[in-house]
């Protein structure tokens, strides 16, 4: 059990969740993109919201700006949250286009959002659990999508909802979390998705 509750923190850090959010899209969606678009947009979102961020890490690792890539202390999240929603820009004004891909241009508009949300609380020293942000609004989106192109995504949403209370179980056990703080991240995960997708619902 120990070793199921600390591998939730890994395989589910929300780091994977923008990529994830977006496999899953091109992989349920009724639209039609050939192969090689797919393709191509998968590898720059994983280049933008993993790759990138993963070396953005290390040099701050380097720096002395951070210690854990869970980034413990609440002063260790600022320039990893600022750096990731100037990506969120960049994909969004150059991977995505509002036209032809709507519901995963919204869903990072979304992320965007929670992002600078989290941002602004961190300033404010309140630390909140991104791993709840992030599977909230991958969740989230895959019930909007659901409901959108009439998709029965039971199984993969329950999936989703029971990784959230697990992975919510395991920062609550490495006392990594308080209760507080991750409902707050759940909150800030759920309401820009809900929000944005007045856009495109």
């Amino acid at each position: 059990m120990k070793f199921l509750l600390k591998s939730a923190s890994y395989i589910f850090h929300p780091i994977w969740m923008p990529f994830a959010g977006a496999f899953l899209y091109f992989l349920v969606t009724p639209r039609f993109f050939p192969k090689e678009v797919i393709e191509a947009k998968l590898l720059a979102i994983s280049i933008m919201t993993i790759f990138i961020p993963v070396v953005f890490f290390f040099m701050l690792k380097t720096l002395g700006k951070v210690r854990s890539h869970f980034l413990t202390e609440v002063k260790e999240r600022k320039w990893p949250l600022l750096f990731y929603a100037l990506l969120n820009i960049i994909i969004m004004k150059y991977v995505l286009d509002m036209f032809d891909y709507p519901e995963l241009y919204y869903f990072f508009l979304g992320i965007f959002i929670s992002t600078l949300l989290g941002l602004m609380l961190v300033i404010s020293r309140l630390k909140i659990s991104l791993h709840m942000m992030g599977l909230a609004g991958t969740t989230i989106f895959l019930i909007l999508l659901s409901l959108h192109f009439s998709l029965n995504l039971i199984y993969t949403i329950s999936f989703f909802i029971a990784i959230i209370g697990l992975t919510a179980s395991s920062r609550l056990y490495y006392n990594a979390h308080s209760t507080s703080e991750l409902l707050w991240g759940l909150l800030l995960g759920m309401f820009p998705q809900l929000a944005v997708a007045i856009l495109w619902l």
